[in-house]
């Protein structure tokens, strides 16, 4: 027995060598723990601040329905996130790889290509705040050069891989809980101001925007990679405890700095969440600010990890035989920081705006995904694939392109348009209804009953070509 299977700790500064093949049963490893840990860390950082923050600032809620809609959000939209993460020990594969089995090989390549769009967005923002923090923490350093020395030393971690992320995020768990309870306590204690719970009124359209925002998407975004941190895990695991430790982590880890953000969001003027956080807490400033520097570093390689494993996986489409090893993913790596390391730049001075868009376009994007995906994986397989054809040049037994799968995909988008509300954007339905942004709900009502009687006529279709060739 490798010392490897034992447990990932004493292997975190060796460089991963597998990306996005199927790992090996001698080659699993980890406890439950650590998936609370890396959910739990991961999320104590500022862009999950500055997205409490659009509850209060955005919505105009006040500090009672923004927790209110907070906590909702999150509870609901984790159960997608957690029912995902239970997908990985299962079949050792990275979540988009799995994909392939709904659309096709080829067909997977719209839903992978959006997830990559989704991490160069999530990399550039909390760069954006990690360059803020490095400034305020040190007036003499830019943003601009903020931004770059958090975009680096991501690039580290990412080097190392999967065994590292874990190791680090177990041991930062309990210094981002200490310095985030005490800035809490100096904030509370200095004062919020006398109208601090009079600011702000309770809207349906705000709370159910709120909720969507800060709770449901916020959760959904991880769906696309959070296997990505389970697929080492021994197969044989429970799954209960998976989905447990994942939903817990993520759940406590988004909604205690999300209650923040509303409550800094109305305490304070300051355009700037990081700005105002640093005055708020004052003397203890420069440990938060070190705190969120550190934070956004650790969770940008999650970024990172999951954005190359999916441009990995498109190239593989089309050079079946590829199944790159640690150089490619470093190289990879390289050329997607630099990327994003150019778009937080261009778009530090338009932050919040693009940020608040780009956070609602993706729950458009990711409501019939995640629908399908989960339908699929517990109904229609139970969990049960033929691995080896999601990484064949033919697809295998589940072809190159599935036509029906992508038009109920794109049917997802299409009943989603009228009841939109965005800045750029406000359906016809969300009009009639006081800006109450009910798409995601509609989503999920429409895709999963057509989803689930397709691939039901789909199976029976095949199984009987295969009983009339035999």
């Amino acid at each position: 027995m490798s010392t490897i299977e034992v447990h990932g700790e004493e292997h975190a500064l060796e460089v991963e060598q597998y990306t996005i093949e199927q790992i090996p049963e001698d080659q699993r490893h980890g406890k439950y723990r650590d998936l609370f840990t890396v959910w739990f860390t991961s999320n104590l950082m500022p862009l999950t601040i500055v997205t409490g923050a659009l509850a209060t600032v955005v919505y105009g809620l006040n500090f009672t329905s923004a927790v209110l809609a907070i906590i909702v959000g999150n509870l609901l939209g984790a159960i997608l996130m957690a029912l995902h993460s239970v997908q990985g020990p299962k079949l050792g594969i990275p979540q988009m790889i799995q994909s392939r089995a709904q659309y096709g090989s080829i067909g997977s390549i719209l839903v992978v290509g959006i997830v990559v769009f989704m991490y160069v967005g999530f990399f550039a923002s909390n760069l954006i705040l990690g360059g803020e923090s490095i400034n305020q923490l040190s007036g003499h350093i830019s943003v601009n050069w903020g931004i770059a020395i958090c975009a680096v030393l991501s690039l580290v971690v990412v080097t190392y891989g999967y065994d590292l992320i874990h190791g680090l995020n177990r041991w930062l768990s309990i210094v981002f809980v200490v310095v985030m309870t005490i800035a809490v306590i100096i904030m509370i204690t200095k004062g919020l101001g006398g109208h601090f719970m009079q600011t702000g009124s309770f809207t349906w359209a705000g709370f159910m925007g709120a909720a969507v925002t800060t709770g449901v998407l916020w959760q959904i975004a991880y769906a696309p990679y959070v296997s990505d941190y389970s697929r080492y895990m021994p197969k044989e695991q429970s799954a209960k405890p998976v989905f447990w430790y994942t939903y817990a982590g993520v759940t406590l880890g988004s909604i205690l700095p999300m209650m923040i953000g509303a409550m800094v969001g109305i305490a304070s003027k300051d355009s700037s969440q990081v700005a105002a956080i640093n005055h708020m807490t004052g003397g203890f400033g420069w440990v938060v600010m070190v705190v969120f520097a550190v934070g956004i570093v650790n969770t940008n390689t999650l970024n990172v990890y999951g954005g190359v494993l999916c441009a990995i996986t498109v190239g593989q489409n089309f050079k079946a035989n590829w199944l790159p090893k640690a150089s490619a993913r470093i190289l990879f790596s390289v050329v997607f920081v630099g990327v994003c390391l150019i778009g937080a730049i261009v778009y530090q001075t338009t932050f919040l705006t693009s940020y608040f868009n780009f956070i609602l376009i993706l729950t458009y994007l990711l409501i019939p995904w995640t629908v399908i995906n989960l339908i699929d994986f517990y109904i229609i397989h139970h969990g049960d694939y033929d691995v080896p054809s999601l990484f064949r040049a033919d697809g295998g037994k589940y072809g190159r392109f599935d036509v029906g799968t992508v038009v109920i995909y794109l049917l997802g988008f299409v009943v989603e348009w009228p009841f939109m509300n965005t800045t750029w954007h406000e359906g016809w339905v969300a009009k009639q209804i006081q800006g109450t942004d009910l798409s995601w709900l509609v989503g999920i009502v429409v895709v999963a009953p057509v989803y689930f009687f397709y691939a039901k006529w789909e199976a029976k279709k095949n199984s009987s070509e295969l009983t009339s060739a035999s």
